[in-house]
């Protein structure tokens, strides 16, 4: 889809050239979305009904409260003293992250200059666009990377967050909306790819190439309290709509028609 983040021509060739090959000799494709299943049916000339989707769930750690002692040291440790707007996942540049930034600038020029945003996940090294669009928009302050983090600290993240933004421009799936729904935090996310079909009507969806569009969205949440409340529960609903024991049902299922 993004063949440009890709090393070099010949990692392009080879994905291909995997994939189509794989697709061609299956005698079944599991995939984790609708959306995903139409990516495959536009790049490898298979049957639609070779294809099953099987959706993706989260670790059941996110929908349990941690405790207020774990909390506190949570918010100690990263002096989380100001409200934030939260970011998970990896650091790639079809993540979208410069355009968050921008769009974090634009929003603290109003009356949100107490705000923080923070960044997770690993390897902002290899994204050198992410430290020069922090400072270019002087936003050392206000924009922090804390690299990795566990699950159980995640969750008290999630949890701590005042609007979570997942503003990527292709998903699979996309994980990281449904963990923070589940931790009751307000999820602003795109209108591309799977995150629709993922979400539902449980968040707030914008255009990814428009950073006024994120800024927007960023400001309803935190300036509208009943929307706020009503993402809160309508996330809180989506969240449970996706279970690890269906899907692993239907996985079996599927293998047991495919060795019969």
């Amino acid at each position: 889809m993004f063949p440009q983040y890709l090393p070099n021509r010949a990692a392009y060739a080879y994905a291909r050239m995997a994939m189509w090959s794989a697709a061609r000799r299956s005698d079944c494709i599991l995939t984790v979305s609708e959306a995903s299943k139409r990516d495959i049916l536009h790049f490898f000339a298979v049957p639609p009904e070779k294809i099953e989707v099987i959706y993706n769930a989260i670790d059941e750690r996110f929908s349990l409260d941690p405790t207020e002692e774990a909390i506190a040291r949570v918010r100690e440790r990263y002096q989380l003293d100001q409200r934030f707007v939260l970011y998970v996942g990896n650091i790639k540049p079809h993540k979208n992250l410069v355009r968050l930034i921008e769009a974090f600038a634009a929003l603290r020029r109003g009356e949100l200059e107490d705000l923080k945003l923070l960044i997770i996940g690993d390897e902002i090294s290899k994204l050198p666009a992410l430290r020069r669009a922090v400072h270019t928009l002087k936003l050392h302050k206000y924009v922090r990377f804390l690299g990795y983090q566990p699950d159980d600290t995640l969750a008290i993240l999630y949890r701590l967050a005042s609007v979570f933004v997942f503003p990527s421009l292709y998903e699979g799936f996309g994980l990281p909306p449904l963990e923070a729904m589940a931790s009751g935090t307000p999820v602003i996310t795109s209108n591309v790819s799977s995150l629709p079909e993922v979400v539902g009507q449980a968040a707030l969806m914008i255009d990814p190439y428009e950073p006024s569009a994120i800024a927007d969205a960023m400001y309803r949440v935190l300036t509208d309290a009943p929307l706020r409340a009503e993402l809160i529960q309508l996330g809180f609903a989506r969240a449970r709509e996706f279970s690890w024991e269906r899907s692993i049902k239907r996985v079996r299922e599927i293998y047991e028609e495919v060795m019969q």
